[in-house]
C-alpha cells in the first residue's frame, strides 16, 4: 500500500509560524505583508504567485524562487526561535511508526509545501525519518497535478508501481480529497484542520476520522 500524507493540518500545526514567515518575506521583498491568504490545501507556487499578482508584478519562476528563499529562512527561524505554539497532532507519530514496521507499506508526502519548507517542518517536529520521497508545492502550482508525481516517485523508491486502488491520500481539506480523486486514489479525511468529518464526508472522502490516532487500528 502507498500512503501519501499532507503536512499542515494533518500531521502538524506550526502555530502560525508558516503564515508569519510568508508575511515577513513579503515585508522584506515588497515592504508590505501582502494580501490575506487562504493557505488550506494551497501550494507554495500558487500562494507566491498570488502575492506577486497582488503587487501587480509578474510572478516569474525566478521571482518566485527569490521569494521562497526568503520565506524558507524566516520559516526555519520562526520554528526554532519564534515562540509559535506548534505541535504534532495526536496519533500522527504513532501511525507513522506503525506504517514503518510494515514491509509492504510505502509512505511519502503529498503536500502544498515546497520541498525545502516541507523538510524544515518535518525535521523540526521529528518526523523527517518517515519520509524519503514525495510531491511538493514547488513541483506544480495545481495541487491536483501532484498526485501523479508522488506516485512516480513512490515507484522509484519502492521498486514497483502502485495502483490507485492501493493508494491512500491522507489530508484535512477538500483539496486533499480532490487531489486523491484526480488520480483515482482513496482519501482519508482527518478533522484536525478547519473542516469537520461531516464536511470532509460531504466533499467525498472515502473515510474520515477525528484524528490520526483513530486510523491506527484499521489503515
Amino acid at each position: 500500500m502507498l500512503y501519501l500524507f499532507d503536512i499542515d493540518g494533518t500531521l502538524v500545526d506550526t502555530g502560525g509560524a508558516g503564515l508569519a514567515a510568508l508575511q515577513e518575506a513579503s515585508r522584506e521583498i515588497f515592504g508590505d505583508e501582502g494580501p490575506m491568504l487562504d493557505l488550506a490545501g494551497s501550494t507554495d507556487l500558487g500562494i507566491v504567485a498570488e502575492i506577486y499578482l497582488h503587487f501587480q508584478i509578474e510572478p516569474t519562476r525566478e521571482r518566485i524562487d527569490t521569494y521562497l528563499a526568503a520565506y524558507f529562512l524566516r520559516l526555519e527561524w520562526n520554528l526554532a526561535h519564534g515562540n509559535f505554539p506548534g505541535r504534532v497532532f495526536e496519533g500522527a507519530a504513532e501511525l507513522l511508526v506503525e506504517l514503518k514496521q510494515r514491509p509492504q507499506a510505502a509512505v511519502g508526502l503529498l503536500t502544498g509545501n515546497a520541498e525545502c519548507g516541507a523538510a524544515t517542518k518535518m525535521r523540526h517536529f521529528g518526523l523527517a525519518e518517515h519520509f524519503s520521497f514525495g510531491a511538493y508545492g514547488c513541483d506544480h502550482a495545481d495541487r491536483n497535478r501532484l498526485g501523479p508525481i508522488a506516485m512516480e516517485r513512490a515507484a522509484v523508491h519502492a521498486g514497483r508501481k502502485f495502483s490507485p486502488q492501493e493508494t491512500w491520500v491522507i489530508g484535512d481539506t477538500p483539496k486533499d480529497i480532490a487531489c486523491a480523486q484526480a488520480i483515482g486514489a482513496r482519501c482519508l479525511g482527518v478533522a484536525t484542520g478547519r473542516y469537520s468529518t461531516a464536511e470532509l464526508d460531504a466533499h467525498g472522502a472515502d473515510r474520515t476520522v477525528e484524528s490520526l490516532r483513530a486510523a491506527i487500528d484499521w489503515i
